[in-house]
């Protein structure tokens, strides 16, 4: 085991885990922040985004020895569900389950943070490695389109 100092959600925290400890594992066992979820540990679904220095990032992939840069989890986003993304979401009613969403959000900041009017196309470019067991392809594409506006 090794320490670890990260920055997430700008706060300096220090942890004592193995090299190859994933950071989707340190941020929600460690540190307990629970919004980033746990999908498929391949880095295939989406529901472990966070940013790494305002890149979407898979954490189940990513070991903690390997992650330089600020990181910031779905609840570094906003204390009370104000990001632009966030109101997006409860307008246009985006979640079912409601799994998925927390990756899906932190893809389309990343997006957005990139491209402040993306096309629809764009859109689903951007976001088609993020998976939604519900189905809720389009709406995401229309809160991503709403959020751009706000």
């Amino acid at each position: 085991m090794a320490q670890y100092t990260i920055n997430v959600n700008g706060t300096s925290q220090t942890v004592e885990v193995d090299a190859d400890t994933p950071l989707l594992w340190v941020l929600r066992d460690n540190l307990n922040l629970v919004g980033t979820k746990y999908g498929c540990g391949i880095a295939q679904c989406g529901a472990c985004t966070v940013h790494v220095d305002g890149v979407a990032t898979r954490s189940c992939a990513t070991p903690i020895s390997k992650v330089e840069g600020k990181i910031t989890t779905i609840e570094g986003l906003s204390e009370n569900g104000t990001h632009p993304v966030q109101k997006a979401w409860k307008q246009v009613d985006v979640p079912q389950c409601g799994y998925c969403q927390t990756g899906q959000i932190m893809t389309a900041v990343a997006l957005l943070n990139e491209n402040k009017n993306p096309s629809d196309d764009e859109i689903k470019n951007a976001m088609h490695g993020n998976l939604c067991r519900c189905g809720t392809y389009l709406r995401i594409r229309e809160a991503v389109k709403t959020a751009s506006k706000l």
